[in-house]
């Protein structure tokens, strides 16, 4: 936003719709001595710039995570393979809520090589894709990632399968957790579902406060996250 408004500021100086002193609120004059040797140019001569004077200061908020102790009182508290791969794929590979309920089954490689599955990535890992899915979830990153997984996720993925075979059999969604338990049958949970699940697992498991994905407004004080 300040990029924004001292680039329409300079545009109505140089266009004279602004006087010049404008750009002194602005910015300061340096020039090029400053620099290393290999930014000044070839030119020899001494060139001038513009140093923005006002900057954001954002301060670093301190994230209060959820401890080992914490994480595996929830996971005792699961009552199904799914909710505790759910768990895991928060705590221990790190994804965001949108992030875990946009997996389809294809990005999920749990297989030592995968080149069989046209991927050369070596070990059990899965992919975030940022797409537009039907259950409204999608990865903030715009660009596509690896990330790998440990053997208590793959175990976990390996516990749902058996789970969501007996179930479901063949059918379901090609999304990776869907709806077991309650209609509708098959259908990708959701965002709103996997925070449900976190509640309701801190209250199962004792807690005495909240443990999510994130934290908002008065609960951030009573609340932990289950990553970073």
């Amino acid at each position: 936003m300040l990029t924004a408004v001292r680039m329409f500021l300079l545009h109505a100086v140089v266009n004279k719709a602004a006087p010049a002193w404008v750009l002194e609120q602005l910015y300061e004059l340096g020039d090029d001595r400053d620099l290393p040797v290999e930014a000044q140019g070839e030119s020899g001569g001494m060139r001038y710039r513009l140093r923005a004077r006002h900057r954001l200061q954002e301060p670093e908020a301190e994230v209060d995570r959820a401890t080992d102790e914490e994480v595996m009182a929830m996971l005792r508290a699961c009552r199904s393979a799914r909710d505790r791969l759910i768990v895991l794929l928060l705590s221990r590979v790190g994804l965001r809520p949108g992030q875990v309920a946009g997996l389809h089954r294809c990005d999920v490689h749990l297989l030592m090589d995968s080149r069989s599955l046209g991927c050369d990535v070596e070990g059990a890992h899965l992919h975030v894709i940022r797409r537009q899915n039907v259950n409204g979830a999608w990865s903030k990153s715009r660009k596509s990632w690896v990330m790998p997984v440990d053997f208590l996720v793959v175990q976990a993925a390996d516990q749902y399968a058996v789970e969501r075979y007996e179930i479901l059999g063949e059918g379901g969604s090609a999304f990776l957790l869907v709806n077991l338990f309650r209609p509708p049958y098959g259908s990708p949970v959701t965002t709103g579902a996997i925070g449900e699940l976190c509640e309701s697992l801190s209250e199962r498991a004792g807690l005495g406060r909240q443990v999510g994905p994130a934290c908002h407004g008065q609960q951030r004080r009573r609340c932990r996250r289950l990553a970073g």
